[in-house]
């Protein structure tokens, strides 16, 4: 029987992952090597229909981070497009204004609503964006990204308080950015991420809101199999017939999803 898995909102009694989980990022040249070898797996996707996908950095890193991502967008046959604004440093003043006016200029330009696709801070982003362009917006995915429990229950709070310049704990941010954004919403995680308390990445049960569990590291889920197989069958579903991902079958071996998210179309 598949094991669900419990959505619920972190506490404060979260810890950011231990020393063990942080020495197990190193395993993510592993991950991209079994890329490479799972290509024939992957191909076997469904055909993008070519809509256009804004794929968004996390901390501290750039587009260059997101090319294998992109690539692989690109071969199953959607539009991605890199964010285009250098390193991510932090919702500093006028990045999430100039994330707003990219979105807005390629849903104009392709005449038809984009996915957003963001990998940790980049993931809160991606659903920000779509709360402020729900319409433009086909769905929101989300890469080990801590849009809930406290902003310490990571490995990387630090980092982003010195780049960014804000504080890492606002309870009013932190309230807005817990909700999920009004259209089809998933969030992949991985209890074994070593920067974020997995528990920082799971979804309350909404409809059309639903959690990928799968085994990667944090700094590795961008170019993990697992999560780029989940990406390509999200991101082939039509927005108007959403279902949650199916972990039945052989995938139960490899993905865990909270059994929880429903369509409001169903």
């Amino acid at each position: 029987m598949r094991r669900a898995v419990k959505a619920c909102v972190a506490g404060p009694g979260i810890k950011a992952p231990h020393a063990l989980l942080l020495l197990l990022e190193g395993r993510a040249p592993w991950e991209y090597a079994a890329l490479l070898a799972a290509a024939p797996w992957l191909a076997r996707l469904p055909a993008g229909d070519g809509h256009p996908v804004l794929v968004l950095p996390g901390l501290g890193a750039g587009d260059l981070t997101t090319l294998p991502l992109r690539r692989f967008l690109r071969e199953r046959g959607y539009t991605p497009y890199p964010w285009g604004l250098g390193l991510n440093l932090g919702p500093r003043r006028g990045v999430l204004e100039a994330c707003v006016e990219r979105a807005r200029a390629l849903q104009h330009r392709h005449g038809r609503p984009l996915s957003l696709l963001g990998w940790s801070l980049g993931g809160v982003y991606a659903r920000e964006l779509a709360k402020e362009m729900p319409a433009a917006t086909r769905c929101v995915i989300t890469l080990g990204t801590p849009f809930t429990g406290h902003p310490r229950a990571t490995n990387a709070w630090r980092f982003y308080e010195l780049v960014s310049g804000h504080a890492a704990h606002d309870p009013a941010t932190m309230e807005r950015v817990r909700r999920a954004p009004p259209v089809p919403t998933t969030s992949i995680y991985s209890r074994s991420d070593g920067i974020v308390a997995w528990q920082c990445s799971v979804n309350e049960a909404e409809p059309q809101v639903e959690n990928i569990e799968i085994h990667a590291s944090h700094v590795g889920m961008g170019v993990n199999p697992f999560a780029l197989y989940a990406i390509g069958d999200r991101l082939a579903q039509d927005p108007s017939r959403w279902r949650a991902f199916d972990a039945s079958g052989l995938r139960r071996w490899f993905f865990k999803t909270d059994g929880a998210a429903r369509s409001r179309f169903a």
